[in-house]
């Protein structure tokens, strides 16, 4: 192919914030841009985000980049999107914005989540049948919500799209439904089309949802007044994308059989890339990858920076405040030095949130176990940091025994891998070499690209990415705490296993959207 047209314009367009990178055919990030957005809370545990503010971060960030980088707009050959999953964004027949997208955060359809589980037998049942159970905050729930109680809002609507799919018709005027983002809607990972019992067991017409595409395939290229607005030419081609989880994987270089890989940022989640055709088990959920020919594993950690955020809200809010310290994780990494591994057997549990794997629950709670006069708030931070390990220890453990795959290695990416002191931990904790890259909070963005230069021909297929991931560090598991930390996984486990009860207990009426059966469930 010419030399020319070979830079990518790739947008990871997060919960909070759209992270855009110019990156080159050779995997160099020439330039990059951020900008940030709300929420709406319209309704207690309701959760929303305008669709138009994705979009003017988009033109904001590639105007930014533009202007930095000086590039000839005419060499960018292609455009791509890596997006937040679970989006709902309807479009009437007019192809206008109903309403605003209903995030993966919220939980409103608790009711329906149920109804539907109980039309399997029951949650256990389900869990049984399909792998993981199902809450308010997944989209076939929230479906039959709005059609339960929008019926005039359903009958209007025309399309339902995700964020990725909004972002595509924005740029193309084209509507259609990628892949991987499809997996969060129902998606036949063997048939590669929409998994059709679950829309009937909703009662949604599936008639509303448009065309599948992979995230390699073009969609089209930009239309005139996307063209104006964002600075390019109309010959930019716009490329099936993915969702954010399966762009950082590829972005970290987890592109072949049994490749593994964890992600540290507000969340976190552990993820294994495989050819095999798994089911959803304990929590893990699989996947289509980026690659059409390759699934991915997940499990998802609901809570890991955001813990260590609510922390320093809590117990470092003078410092936090304080001008002369100018980098308050810094600050925090360099008190928990002193701490040692174990944190003088404090256990902190990181389940601020709940949890979804390695147990899925809505009852649970963070707790502080064996907490002595000895201990400092840095113990507290070191504490809630190795907490986050055992949780990753303890989801590569269920894919060991549930799955077969023991990864030596894994690869580290998001803001939380820049932290030595965690990675060093996370390493000794799970007995696993950690390995960090170059630019980490840009590998979905980097993933994204790789979609589109695998599309274009540019590569020859997703593995290419690894030539030009660089290898930052790579932290190797110390045997001198080996016993250590394995009894204090142990303690962790018992932790959970002991206070289940009491969790329910606490949280049953406080939370109204747990499940009611899990009262009746038995203790063990």
């Amino acid at each position: 192919m010419s030399d020319k047209n070979t830079y990518v314009l790739a947008h990871d367009v997060g919960t909070s914030s759209v992270k855009s990178a110019l990156v080159s055919q050779n995997g160099e990030i020439a330039s990059h841009a951020t900008s940030s957005y709300g929420f709406s809370y319209p309704h207690p545990g309701w959760v929303e985000q305008d669709p138009q503010d994705y979009w003017e971060g988009v033109v904001k960030n590639t105007r930014n980049i533009l202007e930095e980088s000086r590039l000839d707009p005419s060499l960018i050959m292609g455009m791509v999107f890596s997006t937040q999953a679970m989006g709902i964004i309807p479009l009437d027949r007019d192809d206008k914005l109903l309403g605003h997208n209903i995030t993966w955060v919220d939980g409103r359809a608790e009711e329906q989540a149920r109804w539907i589980m109980s039309l399997l037998g029951g949650k256990k049942i389900f869990e049984k049948l399909i792998g993981v159970e199902i809450t308010g905050k997944d989209v076939i729930p929230k479906l039959r919500w709005i059609k339960q109680n929008r019926a005039e809002l359903y009958e209007q609507i025309k399309t339902i799209l995700d964020v990725n799919g909004y972002l595509k018709f924005r740029a193309t005027g084209h509507k259609v439904f990628e892949w991987s983002g499809a997996c969060s809607y129902g998606f036949n990972l063997k048939k590669k089309d929409w998994e059709r019992m679950l829309f009937r067991i909703s009662g949604f017409d599936i008639k509303k949802l448009p065309p599948l595409v992979r995230s390699t395939d073009v969609v089209g290229t930009l239309t005139r007044e996307a063209a104006e607005a964002l600075g390019l030419s109309q010959n930019v081609q716009i490329f099936g994308g993915c969702d954010d989880t399966q762009s950082a994987a590829a972005g970290s270089g987890s592109t072949t059989e049994g490749d593994a890989h964890i992600y540290l940022g507000t969340s976190a989640w552990a993820g294994i890339t495989t050819g095999k055709n798994l089911k959803h088990k304990n929590g893990a959920v699989v996947l289509q990858s980026a690659d059409a020919h390759k699934n991915l594993l997940v499990g998802i950690t609901e809570s890991a920076g955001a813990n260590l955020d609510w922390m320093i809200e809590k117990f470092y809010k003078l410092e936090k405040s304080d001008p002369a310290i100018s980098n308050i994780y810094a600050f925090i990494d360099k008190e928990t030095r002193g701490v040692p591994p174990g944190s003088d057997h404090l256990i902190f549990t990181p389940w601020l949130l709940g949890e979804r794997c390695p147990v899925s629950t809505t009852t649970t709670r963070g707790t502080v176990f064996n907490l002595g006069q000895e201990h400092t708030r840095g113990h507290f931070v070191k504490a809630l940091l190795e907490g986050v390990a055992y949780n990753l220890r303890w989801i590569f453990e269920n894919y060991q025994r549930d799955f077969g795959f023991n990864p030596e290695t894994i690869r580290a990416i998001g803001g939380g891998s820049v932290n030595e002191n965690w990675m060093q931990g996370i390493a000794d904790i799970t007995g696993k070499q950690v390995e960090t890259i170059g630019r980490p909070t840009m590998a979905g963005a980097l993933g994204a690209a790789s979609c589109a230069f695998v599309g274009s021909g540019h590569f020859d297929s997703f593995d290419q990415i690894n030539q030009y991931i660089e290898i930052q560090n790579t932290f190797t598991p110390d045997p001198s705490v080996k016993e250590l930390y394995d009894d204090q996984f142990r303690s962790y486990k018992n932790v959970y296993r002991g206070l289940k009860k009491a969790y329910i207990e606490a949280n049953l009426e406080r939370f109204s959207q747990i499940d009611s059966q899990v009262k009746a469930e038995k203790i063990e």
